[in-house]
C-alpha cells in the first residue's frame, strides 16, 4: 500500500506541472506593441545609464558609494512612480565597510613610470607616502618561507606571476553567431560552459598564501603587489577579512605589463624602488541591502502573487561596474519605467529587486529568499512561497538577449516559446534547457522555485568585468533597450497567466551534494 501511494504522489508531482505547463499562452500582442514602442524612444535610458554608473561610481558592497547608490536607485523608482518603494536589510556583511580614499603608485628606480593599479578591497593603508625598494618573493613551498626571515621590513614585496601573457587572434568582441545559438540548445556542449577547476590545489594554494601574508605582516613588509589583468587594466578583488580582525597589509593589483616589468628587472639583477600611498577608510556597516520597489496587482485573486524581475546593484571598487551589473540595473529599471508610462495594471504584483552583496556569495538574493520564501536550514517553506510566481535575472553584461535558459526546468518550456515569438525578428528566439550560474536566480532555482537568466551576447564581457575598465563605456545602449523591452513583456506575461509558471519536482541531493540554495 506504501508503495502504491509513494508511486501515485510521484505520477502527480510529475503531472501536474506539465498541466500547467500546458495552458495555452494568449498573448497580448497589443501590449507588446505597446511596449516595444515605448522602449525605443525617449532618452530615460540614458539617464539611468548615466545614473548608476558616473554618477554613482564603484559600489562595492559595505562602501559608502554602494550606499549612496542604493539611495539613488529608491529616488530612481520613486521618480518612475513605483509603490512600496524600499531598502531592505538582506544579510549581515562579515567584512563590514570599507572606502578607498587615495591611491598613487609609480616605480621610481631604475627610472620613474607611474602605474595603473587597484587597491584590494578590505586591505589596509601605508604610513603616508612611502619609498621603498621592490623585492622579489617567490614561495613553492612552506619550506621556502624561512629564506625570507629577517629581510623584509619596510619592503615592497611583489609576488612573482602565476601567468604568462598570451598573444590572441580572436576578436576583442563577438555576437554569436547562429551556430552558436543552436549549440547553446543543445542539453550538453557549445559556450557557456566553465572549465574544470582542481578544487584540492586551489584549497593548498589558498591554504600557502594565508601563510605567506601572515609571514609577511610579520616582518613588517610595507606593501603586497600582485600582478592582476593584462592591457595595463589592473582586476578588482578583496581580501579575506572579517570586521574586528587586525588590518590586513596594504595590497595592490597591478596589471601583468607592470608588475611583469619589475618582476624581469629584478631577475635581472636590476634594483627597483617605488613609491606609494595608498589610504583605505575602515567603518562599522553591518548589513547588505537590496532596492525593492513594485507595481502592485489589481486582480482580486492574484493579486497578491508576484512576479520579480532584478539585477544586483553591487560592484567592485576601480571601475563603475557599468557591464557588471550597472547593465542589469537599468534593465531592470527601464523595463518598470515601461511599464509604469503605459498605466500597465498587472493582475499580480510585478516587483523589481536590486540585490546587494552579489559578488560576496549572492547575499542580497539569499537574504530575501530567506526572508520571504524559504528557510536555509530547515527548507521549511514560508508565508510567500506559494504567492511566487517567477523571477528573472540579467547579470552577464550589455550584450543583448537572443533567448532563456531553462536551468533544467522542461515544463516551461512550451511557455517560453511563445513567449520569445514576438522576439524573433530581434534575434531571441533561443531556449536552453541548461543551467547557467553564477548570479542571482540561482537563488530562487536552488530552492526550487522557477528562477530564469536569459541569453545574452557576450561581447567583450570577459575582458572588462572585475575590472576597472569595466565603465560607462562599456554599455551598448541599443542593446539594453532591446532587452528591457524583453523583460517588460516576460514579467507582463507571468503577471497574466491564469496560473504561476510551474517551478522543478523536489529531488532528494545525491549523497555529499546539496542544493545550491
Amino acid at each position: 500500500m506504501k508503495i502504491k501511494k509513494y508511486y501515485v504522489s510521484l505520477f502527480l508531482a510529475l503531472l501536474v506541472p506539465f498541466l500547467l505547463s500546458a495552458q495555452k499562452e494568449n498573448l497580448d500582442l497589443g501590449m507588446v506593441y505597446k511596449i516595444k514602442q515605448e522602449g525605443s524612444r525617449g532618452q530615460a535610458i540614458e539617464d539611468i545609464a548615466f545614473g548608476i554608473s558616473d554618477l554613482c561610481g564603484p559600489r562595492l558592497t559595505g562602501s559608502t558609494g554602494g550606499a549612496n547608490a542604493n539611495e539613488w536607485a529608491k529616488k530612481k523608482m520613486e521618480e518612475i512612480g513605483l509603490s512600496n518603494v524600499r531598502i531592505e536589510e538582506a544579510r549581515d556583511l562579515n567584512q563590514g565597510g570599507w572606502d578607498n580614499i587615495k591611491t598613487y603608485v609609480a616605480m621610481t628606480e631604475p627610472y620613474y613610470s607611474n602605474f595603473a593599479c587597484n587597491p584590494v578591497a578590505w586591505t589596509g593603508s601605508t604610513q603616508g607616502l612611502v619609498k621603498a625598494d621592490v623585492v622579489l618573493v617567490t614561495v613553492q613551498n612552506e619550506a621556502d618561507l624561512a629564506k625570507y626571515k629577517g629581510t623584509l621590513s619596510g619592503k615592497i614585496v611583489l609576488m612573482p606571476s602565476q601567468a604568462t601573457y598570451e598573444v590572441s587572434f580572436d576578436p576583442l568582441a563577438k555576437r554569436y553567431t547562429d551556430d552558436d545559438l543552436k549549440n547553446i540548445a543543445l542539453a550538453t556542449g557549445g559556450p557557456g560552459r566553465r572549465p574544470n577547476f582542481d578544487m584540492a590545489a586551489m584549497q593548498a594554494q589558498r591554504a600557502l598564501r594565508a601563510k605567506v601574508t601572515e609571514m609577511l605582516k610579520g616582518e613588517g613588509v610595507v606593501l603586497i603587489i600582485n600582478n592582476s589583468g593584462v592591457f595595463n587594466v589592473p582586476r578588482a578583488n578583496g581580501a579575506n577579512y572579517k570586521a574586528g580582525d587586525p588590518e590586513p597589509i596594504p595590497e595592490l593589483n597591478l596589471p601583468l605589463e607592470d608588475a611583469g616589468r619589475m618582476e624581469r628587472l629584478l631577475k635581472h639583477n636590476t634594483p627597483v624602488k617605488m613609491e606609494v600611498e595608498i589610504q583605505n577608510k575602515f567603518f562599522s556597516s553591518p548589513k547588505i541591502y537590496n532596492v525593492i520597489g513594485e507595481i502592485p496587482g489589481t486582480d482580486k485573486t492574484l493579486k497578491n502573487e508576484v512576479v520579480m524581475l532584478g539585477a544586483h546593484i553591487d560592484s567592485w571598487n576601480g571601475g563603475t561596474g557599468a557591464a557588471d551589473n550597472g547593465s542589469g540595473c537599468i534593465v531592470m529599471l527601464e523595463a518598470m519605467r515601461i511599464l509604469k508610462t503605459l498605466d500597465a495594471a498587472p493582475k499580480r504584483t510585478i516587483r523589481i529587486a536590486l540585490w546587494g552583496g552579489e559578488e560576496q556569495g549572492l547575499n542580497g538574493s539569499r537574504g530575501y529568499v530567506e526572508k520571504y520564501l524559504m528557510d536555509a536550514q530547515t527548507k521549511e517553506h514560508k508565508a510567500d512561497w506559494d504567492k511566487f510566481a517567477g523571477y528573472f535575472n540579467m547579470d552577464n553584461g550589455t550584450g543583448k538577449y537572443r533567448g532563456i535558459y531553462l536551468q533544467g526546468n522542461e515544463f516551461v518550456r512550451d511557455i517560453f516559446t511563445e513567449w520569445l515569438k514576438p522576439f524573433a525578428d530581434m534575434g531571441c528566439s533561443t531556449i536552453s534547457i541548461r543551467n547557467t550560474g553564477g548570479t542571482d536566480h540561482l537563488s530562487f532555482d536552488g530552492a526550487g522555485l522557477p528562477g530564469f537568466q536569459f541569453i545574452q551576447d557576450p561581447i567583450e564581457y570577459d575582458r572588462g568585468y572585475h575590472t576597472v575598465m569595466d565603465t560607462w563605456e562599456r554599455l551598448l545602449l541599443p542593446d539594453l533597450r532591446q532587452n528591457a523591452v524583453i523583460t517588460a513583456s516576460f514579467v507582463w506575461f507571468a503577471s497574466q497567466r491564469d496560473i504561476k509558471l510551474p517551478g522543478k519536482p523536489y529531488m532528494k541531493p545525491a549523497p555529499g551534494q546539496q542544493r545550491p540554495f
